[in-house]
């Protein structure tokens, strides 16, 4: 059995860390894959090809902490991101949408729907695009959910990193953490979401990409946001039962 996780957002969730630096990848004796031209392929780097000089992923340390988690089943990655996107792109009916959507409902003919993880934000920092952060993403994480009947599918959203105020060629930038309180805010009101902070993280020389140690920290990060999802789902209520129902991020505080 292969559980699958929808790969979504931008250049950061596509992966920007240096190749050449890299420890050699662990495929766990074959269980962690990708999905290429609507097949289950052995994982390798780069994860999500978007670009010439794409590199190592969040997605890597988050599928392999997953694996160690759930013995017994494989882990696909459906690689969707795209660099230097915004959420006008991502919206519902765009090329964008419509190919996650596609790329999910062919997964699943092979493998479960585990979760959705979703990178995105430095796009949309400009003043007349960050007030309406929460807007778009909810509306368009609504439709996705919608489209796949994933109403119950466990979605973690990452935040941008501190170091996007140091990046002096693109001074819109400096509004990263209004987006951040953005995706916050959709995490606490959002069933089955949770959110995944940047902090601490570092950047590439660019001062715009994660480098590759932090991003994977930061897949670790996202499965520790996706496990109390999951754990959240499993708890037992007064009766001795399990409560199914989705959590909002502020009731796992």
């Amino acid at each position: 059995m292969t559980h699958s996780f929808l790969l979504i957002g931008q250049s950061n969730m596509a992966g920007r860390g240096a190749l050449s630096s890299a420890e050699p990848l662990d495929n766990m004796g074959g269980r962690l894959k990708v999905l290429r031209n609507g097949r289950w392929q052995q994982m390798y780097r780069p994860l999500n090809p978007d670009r010439p000089f794409s590199g190592t992923c969040l997605a890597e340390s988050f599928a392999a902490a997953y694996a160690q988690g759930h013995p017994g089943v494989d882990v696909g990655i459906i690689p969707c991101a795209d660099g230097g996107t915004s959420l006008d792109q991502w919206q519902e009916g765009g090329l964008l949408f419509d190919n996650a959507v596609n790329c999910a409902k062919l997964a699943r003919r092979t493998s479960h729907l585990a979760g959705i993880l979703w990178h995105q934000g430095e796009s949309d920092c400009g003043e007349n695009q960050h007030p309406l952060y929460l807007e778009k993403i909810t509306k368009i994480m609504q439709a996705l959910r919608r489209e796949l009947d994933a109403d119950a599918v466990p979605l973690v959203v990452g935040g941008l990193g501190d170091f996007l105020k140091d990046m002096i060629q693109m001074p819109q930038l400096v509004n990263y953490p209004y987006v951040n309180e953005a995706l916050i805010k959709f995490a606490e009101i959002t069933p089955n979401t949770a959110f995944a902070s940047a902090k601490g993280l570092t950047s590439n020389p660019d001062n715009l990409h994660f480098n590759h140690a932090s991003l994977q920290e930061f897949g670790l990060r996202y499965y520790a946001a996706f496990k109390a999802l999951e754990d959240s789902s499993r708890l037992p209520d007064q009766t001795g039962k399990t409560d199914d129902a989705p959590r909002t991020a502020m009731e796992l505080l």
